[in-house]
């Protein structure tokens, strides 16, 4: 894929209104995006599926995931003043929250700009201006002036998705992304490449893209898929918080333009460590940079396709600063070499490589 391309298609993914249980307009996107590349289907869960065109009944399967949803928001209620009580889907840190601009989706399918009202500091007390309010006391104003101009006029009513609304940019002399939902359109948009670089090409192992749902809320869609793929490997393409803004140099695990992030603990996942050594050994061979990480947070996709089936699973993450924020930044360099990395493992596995990973020593 040239990078031109790539980098369109980023700016797209990351465009796309997607939160948790309503990730249907990117699914439609990625499904477009690799049609030409995969035999595609999607199920009721809207989990997508991209099997590529090459693989053959009775081979092993490699499984990859990235997953479709971002954090977000649903409408929980209509306040009397036409201010939208919500709830958050997935995990957001409260003083990311007051003034962002939202787009609410409503029962018409149209898309209502809004924004997280915030109180003028005219108003404040002395109190409030040196406290932020509770989530389940913040509102979301789309102009409306009471509860039936917003349910009857607007057509929001309990239920209404509710997205980030910030438009992708690129800068091509900093080689950065900014923009929103990076976690995971990154590692979709990965996994679109990987399937370019691999287009009509035999490959040891049938390779089957899974682009999984509510991840953000559970990992749910990667326990459908797994179920469904039965793999016999799995590469999770996820974009994984950067700490190199706010964390010391000898404690970093994760930046921009270092390469992605191999992860070796969250609280969801311990790796085979066998697979976990050998696609780092594979990494130094082909002069690929990353970096290993032992997080005591978070979790991804990996925990459900290992536990599930128990596939050696790796997951390589494309660093992006300021992760579950309006705001991000990631590397281009960085999506190119987790392209590299996992494309690497897909042609270098042999049916003899994956039974060592459960081999004594």
């Amino acid at each position: 894929m040239q990078k031109e391309q790539a980098i369109e298609m980023m700016k797209a993914f990351s465009d796309a209104n997607s939160t948790s249980g309503f990730e249907e307009e990117f699914v439609k996107l990625f499904t477009e995006t690799v049609k030409d590349l995969a035999d595609v289907e999607v199920d009721g869960m809207l989990n997508a599926y991209a099997a590529k065109k090459e693989n053959k009944p009775g081979r092993p399967v490699i499984q990859m995931d990235a997953h479709s949803d971002s954090v977000g928001f649903i409408t929980q209620a209509v306040r009397p003043s036409g201010m939208i009580k919500f709830v958050p889907l997935g995990g957001w840190v409260k003083y990311n929250i007051p003034a962002l601009r939202v787009r609410v989706r409503n029962r018409d399918g149209e898309y209502i700009p809004g924004v997280v009202a915030t109180k003028p500091p005219h108003f404040m007390t002395q109190a409030e201006r040196n406290t932020l309010p509770e989530v389940a006391d913040m509102s979301i104003d789309v102009g409306s002036s009471s509860r039936e101009e917003t349910i009857n006029d607007y057509k929001i009513d309990t239920g209404c998705p509710i997205f980030v609304d910030v438009k992708c940019e690129y800068n091509d002399k900093n080689g950065l992304f900014f923009g929103k939902d990076f976690d995971d359109r990154f590692g979709a948009g990965a996994m679109v490449a990987i399937l370019d670089e691999l287009k009509g090409e035999e490959t040891n192992f049938n390779v089957v893209g899974a682009l999984s749902s509510q991840e953000e809320v559970g990992l749910r869609g990667a326990y459908v898929t797994t179920r469904k793929i039965k793999p016999d490997l799995g590469i999770v393409l996820e974009s994984c918080p950067a700490d190199d803004t706010f964390t010391p140099a000898w404690l970093s695990q994760t930046g921009l333009k270092r390469g992605p992030m191999i992860r070796d603990m969250d609280t969801s996942f311990l790796p085979n460590p066998k697979f976990e050594q050998y696609v780092c050994d594979l990494a130094d061979q082909n002069k690929i940079p990353y970096t290993r990480s032992v997080r005591t947070g978070g979790g991804q996709d990996g925990a459900a396709m290992y536990y599930e089936n128990g596939a050696p699973t790796v997951v390589i993450g494309i660093p992006v600063r300021y992760e579950h924020s309006p705001y991000c930044f990631t590397a281009y360099e960085d999506f190119r070499n987790a392209v590299k990395l996992a494309t690497a493992i897909i042609r270098d596995m042999t049916t003899e490589r994956l039974a060592g990973f459960s081999k004594f020593n």
